[in-house]
């Protein structure tokens, strides 16, 4: 029988991924929601539990010839963050610091599971990786492809939970993060907007199976 995945062994320092501003001592809850615009743009909203603004997430507008594959991660006064970079035809999505698109630059790649693959995770590598084992997995937590976990590579802690609001036509759809303590917030945020461009325009059928 596998072991259900555990949070009782959190890394005992900061693990900074984006940087080290975003590892905090303690629990952090976040609430990403995604912005309903006329053109259809990707743009969310991410606040703490006080309703303050902590990023914001922009995609630019996507046209014929160059269509929506890129966001940008700003921080609450505008700095861009990150950039995050989706593989044309491909499920895989790469960060890059600031507005950069070179390979020194890379921070991350999350990538989807072979076909093969019996459980639906998703791996993510860190730049420096060079094997084929992932530094971090989004790991389903129920068929209805409505819970997640973030775990440390193959094992079974846990370093932040998401969940997906359940919502209608006329709401926002939200997702609500959990990050444990020392864990790199931003990172975590940067999965998530990851996570909801697969369930929107990828197989969601595949990922729920």
């Amino acid at each position: 029988m596998s072991k259900s995945p555990t949070s009782s062994s959190s890394p005992p320092s900061a693990t900074a991924i984006i940087n080290h501003q975003y590892c905090l001592p303690h629990e952090v809850d976040l609430i990403i929601t995604k912005q309903v615009t006329f053109g259809g743009d990707d743009n969310f909203t991410v606040t703490d539990i006080n309703k303050n603004v902590v990023f914001t997430v922009m995609g630019p507008l996507a046209t014929f010839v160059m269509p929506r594959k890129e966001r940008f991660l700003h921080d609450a006064r505008g700095n861009t963050v990150l950039r995050l970079r989706k593989a044309i035809g491909e499920d895989i999505w790469k960060a890059y610091r600031g507005e950069s698109t070179e390979q020194r630059d890379l921070i991350f790649s999350r990538r989807q599971p072979p076909p093969f693959q019996l459980k639906a995770n998703m791996g993510v590598f860190l730049s420096n990786n060079t094997t084929q084992v992932c530094d971090f997995k989004i790991l389903k937590q129920n068929s209805f492809g409505q819970s997640w976990l973030v775990c440390i590579g193959e094992s079974d802690t846990v370093v932040a939970q998401i969940t997906h609001e359940v919502f209608t036509w006329f709401s926002r759809k939200k997702f609500m993060v959990k990050v444990y303590p020392n864990i790199d917030y931003a990172f975590i945020v940067a999965l998530t907007v990851t996570l909801e461009y697969h369930l929107s325009h990828s197989d969601l059928a595949k990922f729920s199976s």
